[in-house]
């Protein structure tokens, strides 16, 4: 089970470190993987590290929607898919610190 937990958090923390790689930003790209480690240490200022990490990865993922959808206004493009993909992302990611809640201890 502490293993199950977990999971859901290293994928978002892996699609942020993808999404910061994007953006050439090599430090958050160095920091998402380094908050692979503390992922699986069941202490809970540990998770508490993470957990607030991923709340503020769902906080990009949703600055970038705005972003996108800002953009994608002004050239006149679709942007309702990309809104509804990015907004999913972001929920994951929030989820995924939801479920790292509890201390860690199990």
């Amino acid at each position: 089970m502490f293993v199950l937990r977990r999971l859901p958090a290293f994928f978002a923390l892996l699609m942020l470190g993808a999404h910061f790689l994007r953006a050439s930003e090599l430090l958050l790209v160095g920091l998402s993987l380094v908050l692979l480690v503390p992922l699986f240490i069941p202490k809970p200022p540990a998770q508490a590290t993470v957990r607030w990490a991923l709340a503020l990865g769902a906080l990009v993922w949703l600055w970038t929607a705005v972003q996108g959808v800002r953009q994608r206004l002004a050239f006149d493009e679709p942007w309702l898919r990309m809104a509804l993909i990015l907004g999913a992302v972001a929920l994951f990611t929030a989820w995924s610190g939801w479920l790292l809640r509890g201390g860690g201890e199990e």
